[in-house]
């Protein structure tokens, strides 16, 4: 009886062992067919969704706070970030938005992130070419500021005309007006900011007539409101289309792309309600037929400027109580924050738009300001180098606000830095000196560069 008990105890174990055998070979071919099929987790465990009145994507929080303030009161140097090629190495799961945001959909598709080389546009060096400028200075007057033209004034020195950009790991095709009229068939090309902004306008006006007299081109101001009020100097702006492409490009004067708001409409001497966590209303209106959007803004950020147009600051609709944000800088770094995430969350509601912010533009003034004399005199091109090295902006507030967002950062300040001669300085058309102007740039001149690579990047 002890051995028939024995053996069927075997038995038993053996049975058991073959079902273990027969389990185990089951999951590893159910491995081997799917080997993630239970282990990879949802893509909310990866991104939590901000509860905001923003609508944006998640993403965006794994780079930069949703909070603006967050960093105005940094020092500039730790606001710096490095250039998004850095984050080509990581995983998907923890890569910032920004380092997979500058390549199409296609190429994200078709390459992977370890293949793919990040262009920096903004590091390389500036080279002769007999072949500039793109357009006359004498001919473009149906598009020039008479102020800005260099050519109309007595100025004798237009050296600093021939010279173009090159990035040292991008290939910039050379610009050519019918292509790129072609290739913006039935888009809008908008530029919104201060007059730095209007001259960029300008320039690529003159870029995409040839610089010469287009009596087709219509004036389409009135669509977008922008016609010269009772009483005002120019109006706010200005739009043209090219009819045989149905490409519009305009301009739209908002210095601190805050939303100007008069306190009392029936009295012109009102204070205006500056709301710096409102982009303008022109923006918000128009948005949905833009298909480029160029942003700016810095130069009018000062106390001066503040007090003479009577802006006073606002935040969540009623005035700024906050004594940290009251101060300039903070202020600007506020609004530059808020009007990134603001059309950032815009933009999945528009896939259509492309919208870049550009940099803040250099000034030259040495030995004072422009109002305690001031200068930049020099003529000779390039006489303070010609490359740019570094990887990171020369403007870190910008650089990091489009961190992490699907704005993309139009990168000038260095560029444009190496480029002193380039100025109206004291030249002017009445032919007589004037107060030197170090702030803006001779057309044709670098505001053309900028075109350039705006251009290459759309």
């Amino acid at each position: 009886m002890k051995g028939g008990n024995n053996y069927r105890l075997r038995g038993r174990n053996l049975s058991l062992t073959l079902a273990v055998l027969i389990v185990t070979t089951i999951a590893l071919w159910a491995w081997e067919k799917n080997p993630f099929s239970n282990t990879l987790p949802s893509a909310q465990e990866h991104y939590i969704i901000p509860s905001s009145e923003f609508h944006s994507d998640a993403r965006n929080e794994s780079a930069v706070s949703w909070n603006p303030m967050e960093k105005i009161g940094e020092n500039s140097s730790q606001v710096i970030i490095t250039a998004a090629a850095k984050g080509e190495e990581k995983t998907f799961g923890t890569t910032p938005v920004d380092a997979i945001s500058a390549f199409t959909p296609e190429m994200i598709d078709s390459t992977s992130s370890s293949q793919t080389k990040f262009c920096n546009y903004a590091k390389g060096r500036w080279v002769a070419d007999s072949r500039r400028p793109l357009y006359s200075g004498f001919g473009c007057k149906q598009w020039l500021s008479g102020m800005w033209a260099c050519r109309l004034t007595q100025r004798e020195d237009f050296s600093f005309e021939g010279y173009r950009w090159q990035p040292e790991n991008c290939e910039m095709p050379e610009f050519e007006r019918h292509t790129f009229l072609e290739r913006m068939q039935d888009k809008t090309i908008a530029f919104i900011g201060d007059s730095l902004g209007r001259q960029q306008f300008q320039s690529l006006m003159c870029m995409a007539s040839g610089g010469e007299e287009s009596p087709e081109v219509e004036n389409v101001g009135k669509k977008y409101g922008l016609v010269k009020a009772r009483g005002a100097i120019r109006p706010d702006g200005w739009a043209y289309r090219f009819p045989k492409t149905n490409t519009t490009i305009l301009y739209y004067w908002s210095a601190s792309l805050s939303d100007l708001v008069p306190l009392n409409i029936s009295d012109r001497t009102t204070d205006v309600a500056m709301h710096l966590d409102r982009p303008p209303a022109f923006m918000r209106r128009f948005l949905n037929q833009f298909d480029v959007l160029v942003l700016n803004t810095g130069h009018h950020w000062n106390r001066g400027k503040l007090n003479a147009n009577r802006w006073v600051m606002h935040v969540d609709g009623k005035p700024n109580e906050d004594n940290k944000l009251a101060e300039i800088r903070n202020a600007k770094n506020f609004t530059i924050y808020s009007i990134v995430r603001w059309v950032d969350s815009q933009l999945p509601s528009h896939p259509h738009l492309k919208v870049f912010f550009r940099t803040i533009s250099p000034r030259h003034f040495v030995n004072g300001d422009w109002n305690t004399g001031g200068t930049c005199d020099n003529t000779i091109p390039l006489s303070g180098g010609s490359e740019v090295v570094q990887d990171e902006s020369s403007d870190p507030v910008v650089e990091g606000a489009v961190k992490g967002t699907r704005v993309k950062i139009l990168d000038i300040t260095a560029i444009s830095q190496l480029r002193d001669e380039g100025h109206m300085s004291h030249y002017s058309i009445r032919g007589t000196p004037g107060v030197n102007d170090c702030l803006h740039w001779c057309l044709p001149g670098i505001p053309d560069t900028w075109n350039e690579l705006l251009i290459a990047q759309i």
